[in-house]
């Protein structure tokens, strides 16, 4: 019998849409590549989630905008 070697996946050798780092220990990355995982993991109720409860996001002024919005419009009318 031959033995079944075992790798560890520690993630995509490059990571694409990556740009420059803002600040230390940063990235930028797009949107579209993020939400999708966070939605998965509201979704499942990942623990791990609520070790990020008191990190700041940098987001842009219209993606505020319209989550406030949406905020608002989701509040049961009086």
């Amino acid at each position: 019998m031959s033995k079944t070697q075992l790798r560890v996946f520690r993630g995509p050798e490059t990571v694409q849409h990556v740009e420059e780092a803002c600040e230390p220990n940063t990235v930028r990355v797009p949107f579209g590549e993020i939400y999708p995982l966070l939605a998965d993991a509201v979704r499942n109720r990942r623990t791990w989630l609520h070790d990020f409860d008191h990190d700041d996001l940098v987001i842009p002024t219209d993606l505020y905008e319209m989550l406030l919005a949406y905020q608002f419009s989701r509040r049961p009318s009086a």
